[in-house]
C-alpha cells in the first residue's frame, strides 16, 4: 500500500519455524489494551513475532530513512494514513509520534490498535512515560529460550553447545556461525544504540569496557574495580552500565535485602542476557575452548539465570529473581521471591551431583525458615530429597510454573 509516496506493507501470514513462548501473552495483552509495546534487544525476533501475530495490520519500519523523515516532519499526517492502527517498528526513532498517538488512542475504543516495538528501552520508556503512561502494556522479548529451541531441530545436545552458540535467532534461522555473527552484532547494533543514547567519543574504550564486563559475568558489580581496569571514572562506568541495561545486553540481578543476620551484601550481580555474546566478548573461538575454561562455571550460571529471566518475561511477568550473600561467604545464586514462599536455588555446571551443593541452601533455610531448596545442574539424574530439597537438570524449569 502506498500513501503520499511512502510504501506501507500488510504482510501475509509468515510461517515461523520456532514458536515463541511470548506469543500467548502478547495476544492476551492486545485484547485488553489499545497499545502494546514489545521491547527487547535488537535481533531477538520482535519484528518476526508481531508480523506473525498481527499479520492483518499494516507494518511500518521507522528504521527506513524515508518513512522516518515523513513521520518526523508530519506526524499527524503520517498517523492519519493509519486509520486502523499499525505495527510501528523501532518507534523510539521518532519521538515526535508519541504526543499524536496519545490523541488517537484516547479517542478510540479499539483494542490492539497500535503495536509498538523498540530495542532501546531507555528512549522508549522516556517517551511513553511522558505521553502514554497508563495506556500501554509491555512485554519483553529476549532471544530464544532453551524451551523454545528444544521443540525444534536446533536443539543442542550438550550444554557447551548452548553456551558457545547462545540464543539469538540469526544464529539458528540464518545459520550464521557465532564467531561471525556476534562481533558484527556488537559493531552494527550495540554501538549504534550506544550513540543514540549518549555521545561516546572513543568506542574502542567502550569495547574494552564490554570485554571487561564479560570477564565479570556472574560476579558482583564492583564499579571501582571496573573503573580502574577500563581507565575511566566511576560516573562514566555507571552511565555505560545504564546504556547496556536499557539495550538489553546486561542484566543486573539485585541482592535480596531481607535482613536475616545484618551482614548481607547489597551490590547487584552482573549477567549478560546472552551467553553466546559473552563468549564472543571473552574471545572464545571454539567449543573445545570451553571444556577446561576458567569461565565455564560463570558462563553456565549466566545461561541459567538468563533462561529463568526468559521464563518470566515470556509470560509478561517482571522476574522476581534475586541473589543472596552474607559477608561471611554464604551465598545463594538465585532467590525466587514468590511472596508467600521464598525459594533458594544453586546453579552448578557439574554433571555429577555432590551433596555439599546444598550446604548454603540449608544454611539459608535455617535463617529464613523456608522448607524447599533447588539445585539446577548439568547432570541428568533428578531427585526429590527427604529434606525438602530438589536436584534438577537446568533445563527443567517446570517447577517455576508451580510458583506462579
Amino acid at each position: 500500500m502506498e500513501k503520499y509516496g511512502i510504501r506501507f506493507h500488510i504482510f501475509p501470514y509468515i510461517c515461523i519455524m520456532i514458536q515463541r513462548d511470548a506469543e500467548k501473552k502478547l495476544i492476551q495483552l492486545a485484547k485488553s489494551f489499545k497499545v502494546v509495546a514489545v521491547i527487547g534487544p535488537r535481533q531477538s525476533g520482535k519484528t518476526t513475532l508481531v508480523k506473525k501475530v498481527f499479520h492483518n495490520k499494516e507494518y511500518v519500519s521507522l528504521e527506513n530513512p524515508d518513512i522516518r523523515i515523513y513521520a518526523t516532519e508530519d506526524p499527524r499526517g503520517f498517523l492519519e494514513n493509519l486509520p486502523n492502527g499499525a505495527i510501528l517498528d523501532e518507534i523510539q526513532r521518532v519521538p515526535e509520534l508519541f504526543s499524536y498517538l496519545q490523541e488517537i488512542i484516547d479517542n478510540s475504543t479499539q483494542k490492539g490498535l497500535f503495536i509498538l516495538t523498540g530495542s532501546n528501552n531507555f528512549l522508549l520508556q522516556e517517551n511513553i512515560v511522558q505521553t502514554l503512561a497508563g495506556r500501554v502494556a509491555y512485554i519483553t522479548l529476549l532471544p530464544f529460550s532453551e524451551n523454545e529451541l528444544s521443540r525444534t531441530k536446533y536443539k543442542h545436545q550438550t550444554d557447551t553447545d548452548y553456551i558457545f552458540h547462545g540464543f539469538y535467532p540469526p544464529i539458528y534461522d540464518q545459520n550464521i556461525k557465532p564467531t561471525d555473527w556476534y562481533p558484527n552484532y556488537v559493531k552494527t547494533y550495540i554501538e549504534r544504540d550506544v550513540r543514540q543514547i549518549k555521545n561516546i567519543n572513543n568506542l574502542l574504550v567502550f569495547e574494552k569496557f564490554m570485554n571487561v564486563l564479560a570477564g565479570r559475568t556472574a560476579q558482583e558489580l564492583n564499579l571501582n574495580a571496573i573503573s580502574v581496569e577500563v581507565g575511566v571514572d566511576i560516573k562514566t562506568i555507571k552511565s555505560w552500565i545504564g546504556i547496556l541495561e536499557s539495550s538489553f545486553i546486561i542484566y543486573l540481578l539485585k541482592a535480596y535485602h531481607k535482613n536475616y543476620n545484618k551482614t548481607i551484601v547489597k551490590r547487584p550481580k552482573l549477567y549478560f542476557y546472552d551467553v553466546g555474546l559473552t563468549c564472543s566478548l571473552l574471545g572464545i573461538k571454539k567449543i573445545a575452548h570451553l571444556e577446561n575454561n576458567p569461565f565455564k562455571g560463570a558462563l553456565f550460571e549466566t545461561m541459567v539465570v538468563a533462561d529463568m529471566v526468559k521464563f518470566y518475561t515470556n509470560k509478561g511477568i517482571n522476574p522476581p529473581l534475586y541473589y543472596w550473600r552474607d559477608k561471611t561467604g554464604h551465598e545463594i545464586d538465585i532467590i525466587v521471591d514468590n511472596y508467600n514462599e521464598i525459594i533458594p536455588i544453586e546453579v552448578k555446571a557439574g554433571k555429577t551431583f555432590m551433596t555439599n551443593w546444598f550446604k548454603n541452601i540449608n544454611y539459608w533455610k535455617k535463617l529464613s525458615r523456608q522448607e524447599k531448596g533447588f539445585v539446577l545442574y548439568g547432570g541428568k539424574q533428578e531427585q526429590k530429597r527427604s529434606d525438602g530439597n530438589f536436584v534438577l537438570n537446568w533445563k527443567n524449569l517446570a517447577f517455576l510454573e508451580d510458583l506462579l
